[in-house]
Order: C-alpha cells, then structure tokens, then sequence
C-alpha cells in the first residue's frame, strides 16, 4: 500500500457512502496536494479493486468497502503520531469563547454510559463537580435519540458532555498568551498536587492521554474527593515567561465566569511538581475535563469517552446542579 493508494482511500473515504469516478478523485486529490492524472487515479483503482479495498459501481465510480476503511486505518497508525497535538492546536485557535458575554464556542469530550447507570452516576459525580478537581459545572446530557452535535444518542445511552481542558488554551490565545501542551498525565494529590506518577507527551502520541489512563484504570479520583489523597487526569502546560502576570489575571477572571481548571502556574524557569520547563517559560497545571468520567470508571460504570470532540456554544450548557 503506497501514499498514492492511501490518499485515494482517504478520499473515497470522507464520505464512504458515495460512489466517486476517477475525475471527481483526481479534483479532490488537487486540493490535498497530490496532482493525479484520471488515467493514473483508474490504474491505482484497478489495484485498489484488485485488493478488494474498493467496489466497482459500472461506469459511476466507486466505493470504499469496510476491508478498505480497516486497511487505512491500520496504514495510516504511523502517520497519527502527533496528531493529537495537532488536534490540540487547532481547536485552540477555533475556541471564540467571550467572557464577558458568556457566548462562543468552547471545546467538549463527549462521554456515553448505559441510560439505566444515569441515577447512579449524577449521584457518584456529585463530590467530584462539588470539588476543584473539574474544569467547570458546566455541562449537557443528551438522553436516548436526542442529538449533540452530528450525532444521535445511541438507544439505551446517554451522552454527556464536559469542558475539555483545552478550552483554556483557547482563552488564552485569544488574550494573546500562547500555550504549549506538554504532557497529559497522572497527578497525586495528597491535600495538595504533589507530583505526576504517569506521563505521556502529546507530541508523540495518536490517542488522547487521558483517554488511556481512565481505561487503565490509573485514576483514583474518588479517593481524592474523600480521603484528599489519590490520583487526578491532569496535564502539563508551559506559558512565556513575560505573560505570568496576564495569566494569573485571567485565570480569576475565568473562574468568575464558571471556568476553572488551573491548579499551578509556576515561576519563571523553574520546574513546577518536578517537571523542568523549557527556557524562558513557566509550567502550567490543568485538571483533565474528564475527572468525573474517570470517577465512573472507578465506581464500575462503564464509559466510553472522546476528548476534544467538538465545539459547543458555551451559553447551551447547564450547570451540573441542574440534573439533579
């Protein structure tokens, strides 16, 4: 499987359930940056076909078949690596939250569980929404056939949606303060953080960090809650030096507004709970938006969870008081 194969799957598969003939294939391919002839998008098709990656619809095309969607998912493993600082970079500078209006869009992890698990887990959430340890009361539940974003709620789900901590990169950004993620990590708290026990960098990485760690089951965020000594989704965040001061503002600024999230912002050029940060910068603490997701995990109910999934006006959300 070359890159020329690969990027005519990638193409067909933007929209697996429509037949696409080699012309519309080569245009798409233009706007990638890939130049194409239709006589050479045709050969690669015939081998595609060949491999059974794609089906023949007569004259009108083809489609990807589900041997083909595997076959790319598979392929394109090495290529994700640092797609999720990407991901990251991206939806920072799409985040447009005012927070003096309380409108614009903010970032979301959207995370299902059982329907049947829903009394329970409003009950187990509670303390940890009650606690420093979320990035905001803010939240949506969308029930059995109700739609959050492009998706319907699958039957016998729920879906609910928390602020991803990159938000916070956003409002940053847009205050004019760059923010470099790091690490998505493990953070021990014994009354207060005192160091991380698991790390990984977003860098090197094609799967959100937090997304690991609570189906490794690293967390103990309930301990936290009641014994003020366990483990918290946190990640590892550096700031310019020069926009300390700015930063400490805006972080009271936000939690005004319902958004909270920084634990720690460190002093210039100085490790912060033993990590170093890099010349003329500080680090930066942030609870993971997924905290109370984790908490679920722990007490047995199954989640799945997608962080940074989508852009959600923040004046849609309710606070987690609500569902009570």
């Amino acid at each position: 499987m070359n890159k020329t194969m690969l990027a005519i799957l990638k193409v067909l598969d933007q929209q697996p359930d429509r037949i696409r003939g080699s012309r519309e294939i080569s245009r798409q391919l233009r706007m990638h940056g890939v130049e194409l002839t239709e006589r050479t998008v045709r050969y690669h098709l015939r081998i595609l076909d060949e491999r059974g990656f794609t089906k023949v619809f007569g004259r009108e095309g083809r489609m990807i078949t589900q041997k083909g969607k595997e076959e790319l998912t598979h392929a394109l493993v090495s290529e994700k690596v640092g797609f999720i600082i990407s991901k990251i970079e991206t939806l920072s500078y799409l985040t447009n939250l005012d927070l003096g209006t309380q409108k614009g869009d903010i970032i979301l992890n959207i995370s299902s569980f059982p329907e049947k698990n829903l009394k329970e887990a409003i009950k187990i959430m509670k303390p940890v929404f009650a606690s420093p340890y979320i990035m905001s009361d803010r939240v949506i539940l969308k029930r059995s056939g109700e739609i959050i974003g492009d998706s319907i709620v699958p039957k016998g789900e729920v879906l609910f949606g928390t602020i991803c901590s990159v938000t916070i990169n956003g409002i940053f950004l847009k205050a004019g303060i760059p923010v470099t993620s790091k690490f998505g990590g493990v953070l021990q708290i014994n009354s207060e953080p005192t160091r991380f026990t698991a790390l990984i960098t977003y860098e090197g990485s094609s799967l959100d960090p937090l997304e690991i760690f609570i189906k490794s089951r690293m967390t103990d965020v309930l301990g936290v809650i009641k014994n003020h000594s366990g483990k918290i989704l946190a990640s590892f965040r550096e700031i310019p030096v020069v926009s300390i001061e700015k930063a400490l503002q805006l972080r009271e600024h936000m939690k005004e507004q319902g958004i909270g999230g920084i634990l720690q912002i460190g002093n210039p050029n100085q490790p912060l709970l033993e990590m170093p940060v890099s010349m003329d910068k500080a680090g930066m603490i942030i609870v993971g938006g997924l905290n109370p997701v984790a908490a679920l995990e722990e007490a047995g109910i199954t989640t799945s969870s997608k962080a940074m999934s989508i852009l959600f006006n923040y004046s849609e959300l309710m606070k987690f008081k609500e569902l009570l």
